[in-house]
């Protein structure tokens, strides 16, 4: 009997893991030896066909002045020494922190590194820098227009006419009110403009962008009440129904998520409700797919250990179709992975 159980045991065990395995092509550590004491918050972008970049926020801790924004390059399958690109230096006497670089490179192969700048998230503000090389050389850090973040977590989509959309969100100076909105810009990131969503239900934050065939849009986005929480647009990203809660748990922890060249929606996120700490819920990290953005099925559990925090992922499709994905690792790291996702 007592062998009975083991080889029972065994077989859950095979069936639980092996169809993530079967999914992922890489999976690394993005750095060794790290020249700073923690980071997070990445985001990832497609340079040329086998070319990436990641980039990330880091320092003695988050919210410190000394966290800047550091970037590395993916080549010939070795990751770049970290570079820091950029800070929060005002003057000599005034440095503040800087929160959640987003990577994004548009049609015109103009790249863009957007972050924040400010003692918190309810009292930062967007900056960017543009690069027509590559990332070889960067612009000057430029402030953007009043009232306007850019992307807060995830990355923008650029849209069929060349504008591109920004998902963002707002953090409340006094109680701790969480709104979810959209901003557009030009395909040079030029004549900003914001787009409201009406959220009096949810606590929500970092929505990520859905694409459909029919031209419809869906926003999923992190919040305090332990699910992810959705809104759909019909008319472009004009206008957004009532937010409401999808079938996809949230521990009050970042997401993302990508629309596939194939029509396919993936989501990476944290599988589990939220608990009394604020970390509670982001030892696991799963991918889950979905036909129609209403029924989604996990596909791959990249992390599921007890005392460990994996969260804040970005996720991409590159030219050839392969999923590339990044997430912090403990705070130690950030964790580099890709999946074949059919």
């Amino acid at each position: 009997m007592k062998l009975q159980r083991l080889l029972v045991l065994f077989c859950l065990l095979y069936v639980k893991n092996s169809f993530s395995q079967n999914l992922v092509l890489k999976k690394e550590n993005i750095f060794t030896n790290p020249p700073f004491a923690e980071c997070h918050a990445s985001s990832i972008v497609e340079l040329s066909k086998g070319k990436m970049m990641a980039t990330w926020f880091a320092g003695t801790r988050e919210s410190n002045p000394d966290v800047c924004i550091w970037l590395s390059t993916y080549e010939n399958g070795v990751w770049s020494k970290p570079e820091k690109i950029a800070d929060g230096v005002i003057d000599e006497k005034l440095r503040y922190p800087t929160w959640n670089p987003v990577l994004f490179k548009n049609t015109d192969g103009k790249l863009f590194l957007f972050y924040k700048v400010g003692k918190n998230p309810r009292e930062w503000w967007g900056e960017v820098k543009t690069s027509t090389d590559n990332g070889t050389t960067w612009s000057k850090a430029e402030k953007l227009p009043n009232g306007m973040l850019g992307p807060i977590k995830n990355k923008p989509v650029q849209l069929a006419n060349g504008d591109i959309l920004y998902p963002t969100s707002t953090e409340s100076v006094k109680g701790d009110i969480w709104h979810i909105h959209l901003e557009k810009s030009d395909k040079d990131g030029k004549n900003w403009e914001k787009i409201e969503i009406k959220n009096d239900t949810f606590s929500v934050i970092q929505p990520s962008i859905l694409q459909y065939a029919d031209g419809r849009m869906q926003l999923l986005c992190r919040s305090k009440q332990n699910y992810v929480v959705e809104t759909w647009s019909s008319d472009n990203g004009k206008t957004w129904g009532p937010l409401k809660t999808t079938s996809l748990l949230n521990p009050n922890s970042g997401t993302d998520a990508v629309t596939l060249k194939n029509g396919k929606q993936v989501i990476i996120y944290n599988p589990l409700k939220k608990g009394k700490k604020w970390d509670n819920g982001r030892q696991k990290l799963a991918v889950a797919v979905s036909e129609d953005g209403v029924n989604w099925k996990d596909i791959c559990i990249l992390e599921d250990e007890p005392k460990g925090e994996f969260s804040y992922p970005a996720i991409i499709q590159s030219s050839d179709g392969l999923v590339h994905i990044t997430y912090t690792n403990d705070r130690k790291n950030v964790k580099y992975v890709v999946l074949d996702v059919k």
